[in-house]
């Protein structure tokens, strides 16, 4: 053997070869930063979904309860109107017009509230449980046209046609107040229900088969809707009326449970 001569040492292989140390050591690339898992991405994907449910959720109950206000203000208003003109042309007594007023307004009251969501019409409980009677109603226009200590009974019969032309245009008025907060709910329930659609589209628009990607935005959000209601009235069943808070988070609950069940079956 030859001085300074070194037999280069041979390091197995797993497959019963040897290689020189210097060949075996052999560069392996860094570890990159680990991607998410497809279950990460179904699970975000189904938030979103709940998302848009939720959204359009709120956006139907405030619609669909400021229509029923709208068409509450404007029936009653056509109502008393009517009855006035007829007591006017003596078609009716004065008396008889204060009375079919107030029965008409309590009753398209009544079937308002029963066309509105169980949140609108906990709301409403909440504000007005029941309407007035014909007779408490002429107690107040009697005290608000003569004073707190007149009594109906000792009036003219003018002044008791007066009160009774009170009670018909009384009939024709709806909160003020309130019809003012409902016309800011509705705008703000199409934007709801318009930011769902925007939501939804653009879903669609990138998922790799749309058609599924369609029908399923469109079952998960009618569920969301759907369950809303559902959710809603079982609250207001469970919590009595006029509590619009209680209802409020039963929709939503509601809403949401029905949006992931349909999510997760789909």
């Amino acid at each position: 053997m030859m001085a300074g001569y070194r037999i280069p040492t041979l390091v197995p292989e797993p497959d019963g070869g040897a290689t020189s140390g210097a060949a075996n050591r052999t560069q392996h690339p860094r570890p990159g930063p680990v991607s998410a898992q497809p279950s990460d991405r179904t699970a975000f994907e189904s938030a979103i979904r709940g998302l848009e449910a939720e959204i359009a959720n709120a956006g139907a109950h405030l619609t669909i309860d400021s229509a029923a206000r709208q068409a509450y203000s404007r029936q009653i208003k056509l109502m008393a109107d009517e009855l006035r003109l007829q007591a006017g042309q003596g078609a009716l007594t004065w008396r008889e017009a204060a009375e079919k007023a107030n029965d008409a307004r309590n009753t398209v009251m009544n079937v308002i509230r029963q066309r509105s969501t169980p949140v609108g019409r906990a709301y409403a409980e909440y504000l007005k449980k029941e309407g007035k009677t014909l007779n408490q109603m002429i107690a107040l226009k009697t005290k608000a046209l003569f004073g707190e200590a007149a009594n109906f009974n000792h009036l003219t019969a003018a002044q008791q046609n007066q009160v009774y032309a009170e009670v018909v245009s009384s009939a024709a008025k709806s909160r003020s107040s309130v019809n003012a907060q409902m016309n800011r709910l509705s705008r703000a329930g199409r934007g709801l229900v318009f930011l769902s659609i925007g939501l939804s589209v653009y879903t669609v628009a990138t998922a790799d088969d749309k058609m599924a990607a369609a029908a399923r935005e469109g079952a998960v959000t009618g569920a969301g809707i759907g369950g809303g209601i559902a959710g809603g009235a079982l609250a207001g069943l469970a919590c009595g009326p006029g509590a619009p808070v209680c209802v409020t988070v039963g929709a939503f609950v509601g809403g949401a449970l029905a949006a992931f069940g349909v999510d997760y079956f789909w």
